[in-house]
């Protein structure tokens, strides 16, 4: 029997900040008649759609009330065709060379190639570098001639819920990159995406020895940069909950996923009335569904880690301060003499790219660049293997 799907998780806030947005539209309406400062009616009227703009015909309040329906149709089409669809990814045929506990290394090139070591966020499983065979960062590195070895974190079990930072990035992946090492016969190259990346600088700063260079894709580092009261706001946000989040020992994948959804809280509901439009069958809407199915197979933070993330990270910018530590030493990028490449989407709504510029221009040397992409876009996309595999490839080589 096929199971459903439950996403997009958390479904009912998805539901709730779109039905509210559009609810709101209605309610405000008698501000057009009403000589409310500053109020344009042709500007909201112009962004219902093209059927409103002959709103003469017809009742104003009628023809948004109409317009609201169409969009709460095309919302609600599109997430029950998406919880539907017929496509579930297929069974990874890459071996695991060293696991603990939760965490797994698979191998996507058992014979051969230079070993990479890729780390991917805590917060995602690490499958969205290898989505689906068309669209697998890892398996062009493969066909490129490398060989890389993803570490999958896992889900926080007994043992991670008591993680902190130092005990993932200072124990558990500096036993994973010896691992590596020990299959290259020497450093070798570490690839980090987004948190990822933070664990990548840290990592290369314990054990320069071991690592032959960084590639940092989408990682954050100034968490103020263009946003500081945001931060700092939902930071406060959460200080009340952290007695609970230990309690529980975790922070759940649904409130993370309500805070990623904190940033744009129509894009899913957007997103998702465009996916009603799609052919069920079409290469289009199978890449879709793909990706929401990454997104919606979250993994939940250690209730530590959360607390180190939420408050040290966003609330008191810890790593653009230099402040954040790791085994009681603190992590200071610009004592890294070693070549590292910055790759900056410069359309990340989820990483700003002021955030990760603050660490590439912390680096000596560094090599920077920034495709026209998004934080996701950059791995997934049909443009990311002229935007960022192939300058990946080409800089990789170079490495001395």
């Amino acid at each position: 029997m096929t199971v459903r799907r439950l996403g997009p998780r958390p479904l009912s806030l998805h539901l709730a900040a779109a039905t509210t947005a559009w609810m709101n539209s209605l309610a405000a309406l008698p501000l057009s008649r009403s000589g409310w400062p500053g109020w344009r009616p042709e500007a909201p009227l112009a962004a219902l759609g093209p059927e409103l703009a002959d709103a003469a015909a017809e009742p104003l309040q009628e023809a948004v009330a109409r317009e609201i329906r169409r969009r709460l149709d095309l919302l609600l089409t599109g997430i029950e065709r998406y919880r539907g669809h017929p496509y579930r990814r297929s069974p990874t045929d890459t071996p695991v060379v060293w696991n603990e506990d939760a965490t797994r290394i698979h191998d996507y090139r058992p014979a051969g190639g230079l070993p990479l070591l890729v780390v991917p966020s805590l917060v995602n499983r690490g499958y969205v570098l290898d989505l689906t065979p068309g669209r697998s960062l890892l398996r062009f590195l493969a066909d490129a001639g490398f060989r890389p070895l993803l570490v999958e974190w896992g889900d926080p079990g007994p043992r991670e819920r008591q993680f902190t930072l130092s005990d993932y990035v200072a124990g558990r992946l500096e036993r994973a990159l010896a691992r590596a090492v020990e299959m290259a016969g020497g450093p070798v190259p570490v690839i980090g995406y987004c948190m990822g990346g933070l664990f990548a600088v840290a990592l290369a700063q314990r054990r320069p020895d071991r690592v032959r260079g960084l590639v940092l894709m989408a990682t954050p580092w100034d968490f103020h940069a263009g946003q500081a009261a945001r931060a700092r706001a939902l930071a406060a946000a959460f200080l009340p909950a952290l007695p609970t989040i230990a309690a529980w020992g975790e922070l759940p994948v649904d409130v993370i996923q309500a805070i990623f959804a904190g940033l744009d809280p129509l894009q899913v509901p957007q997103k998702f009335m465009r996916f009603a439009g799609m052919a069920e069958g079409s290469a289009g809407a199978e890449a879709f569904v793909a990706l929401e199915d990454w997104l919606n197979d979250g993994v939940a933070l250690a209730a530590p880690v959360a607390a180190e993330c939420l408050v040290g990270w966003y609330g008191r910018n810890d790593p653009a301060r230099g402040m954040w530590q790791l085994a009681g030493e603190p992590v200071r990028p610009e004592r890294l003499s070693l070549p590292s490449l910055h790759l900056i989407p410069d359309r990340d709504r989820i990483v700003p790219p002021d955030s990760a510029r603050a660490l590439a221009t912390a680096m000596p040397g560094a090599d920077i660049m920034e495709p026209p992409l998004g934080h996701i876009g950059m791995v997934v996309s049909g443009r990311a293997d002229r935007a960022v595999w192939r300058p990946l490839v080409e800089w990789l080589g170079r490495l001395p």
